[in-house]
């Protein structure tokens, strides 16, 4: 039985673990040689770019001073050895021989050659350091995440963890400051969302403008220690005073917020109307619930905001807030009926369904407001308000990265006409409802 047993398996073939080893075997050699390949190719393109930098500096050194060894009495300038500098090369610095080239006669001064003033101004580093961070490596990690340098001769700095600090705070800084002191008088807006964020217990308000061609325009940060009316109002008053207007009738999105609602009202007043959130909506009077009626009460409220009619679903909101006080649950009635109405107005402005989609919740600046708490979540330790700024300006660029227009952008000339007619349409349909 045994005989018979090993000559089945061996009729067989190899079995599946055989068949594994085999395969790691054949194809180990095959990875080696191209992760060798990799690394030999890297450090030939390094030795091959310091080898031309290294060219490029010879040859500026001698249209300035003329060729070494050679006696030129008409020229200004003569070569004075060389020395080490550095340059920013791969996400770090590194130290290079360059060549030196001073003026003739006494007290004159060593010349710049001007491929290394170009280098230092636009040095890549902060940028590389931004970009490193924002997609989640540690200060600590920093070096780890660049590729290595395979000229051993070759001395690298400023890749440590106060050094990559040092950079990132200036990277961050001049992304607070251009995202702050950007000029809004370009801008044709149709609709702003506004939300906030905590972040270290401080309340972050955020506006992002949407233009009359779909484009998602971040417009301002405002940090405080709560989220009220003054905090909103500053957001919105930093607004006006770096030019964004609002001459004609413009669609405000919020979550519900009052302190936000609020500073909507006191600083543009007519000019806005304010569509709360229906998901939030929705969630609030959930919370208000026992675990039996949430789903009851959750399908009634989206199939009422589902009605291409505003005042169906007023109809079939009013009822259920009716039947949820009829049966105990004042808290969530309460909760429903506060603000209905301004949880309606895309359905009132008669906006096709793909606008009514994107515009009757924050969703567009909810995953503004993700990719902020991803970047954010490589701080460790807060340092004030300052910081929490500098750190939202860098989480905006990096979700910038990402925008694309509104669902819905090649209709949206119907919400421009909607709004300009907005007081006599929604008007008529409240008298109506």
């Amino acid at each position: 039985m045994k005989k018979r047993a090993a000559v089945e398996r061996k009729n067989q073939g190899p079995t599946t673990p055989e068949v594994s080893m085999v395969l790691q075997q054949l194809t180990l050699p095959l990875l080696m040689a191209v992760e060798a390949t990799k690394k030999g190719l890297y450090a030939f393109i390094q030795q091959m770019g310091m080898l031309a930098l290294s060219e490029l500096l010879a040859a500026e050194a001698e249209r300035i001073a003329g060729p070494k060894g050679r006696h030129a009495s008409e020229r200004e300038y003569h070569h004075w050895g060389s020395a080490t500098t550095t340059l920013p090369f791969g996400g770090r610095h590194v130290s290079v021989e360059r060549p030196r080239v001073r003026g003739k006669g006494k007290g004159s001064k060593e010349v710049e050659l001007p491929s290394l003033q170009t280098l230092r101004e636009t040095d890549p580093m902060t940028e590389r350091v931004l970009e490193q961070i924002a997609v989640g490596v540690s200060t600590r990690g920093y070096e780890r995440s660049l590729e290595e340098v395979e000229d051993e001769t070759m001395e690298t700095r400023a890749t440590s963890k106060s050094n990559i600090s040092r950079s990132l705070i200036d990277g961050t800084t001049e992304k607070l400051a251009e995202f702050l002191n950007r000029k809004l008088d370009d801008l044709k807006l149709v609709a702003i969302f506004i939300d906030g964020i905590e972040v270290a217990k401080h309340a972050v308000v955020i506006a992002l403008g949407i233009t009359r061609d779909g484009t998602k325009e971040p417009l301002g940060v405002w940090a405080g220690s709560t989220e009220n009316a003054t905090l909103a109002t500053g957001l919105l008053q930093n607004l006006i005073e770096r030019g964004m207007r609002i001459s004609e009738k413009t669609l405000f999105v919020i979550d519900g917020g009052k302190g936000i609602r609020k500073a909507i009202n006191q600083v543009f007043g007519n000019q806005a109307l304010v569509q709360r959130c229906q998901v939030h909506k929705l969630r609030n009077v959930r919370d208000h619930l026992p675990e039996a009626r949430r789903a009851h009460v959750t399908r009634q409220m989206r199939e009422a905001y589902k009605s291409r009619n505003a005042s169906t679903a007023k109809k079939m909101l009013v009822q259920l807030a009716s039947w949820l006080e009829a049966n105990g649950e004042e808290s969530a009635a309460e909760s429903l009926r506060e603000g209905l109405d301004e949880t309606l107005t895309v359905l009132r402005l008669g906006l096709p369904a793909i606008l009514v989609r994107s515009f009757s919740t924050t969703n567009a600046i909810e995953n503004l407001n993700g990719t902020i708490r991803r970047v954010l979540r490589n701080v460790k330790r807060w340092r004030g308000e300052g910081m929490i700024r500098r750190w939202v300006a860098l989480g905006i660029a990096e979700a910038q990265r990402g925008f694309r227009r509104i669902k819905g952008y090649k209709q949206i000339g119907t919400l421009v006409v909607a709004l300009a007619a907005g007081d006599k349409t929604m008007v008529e349909q409240r008298k109506v409802a």
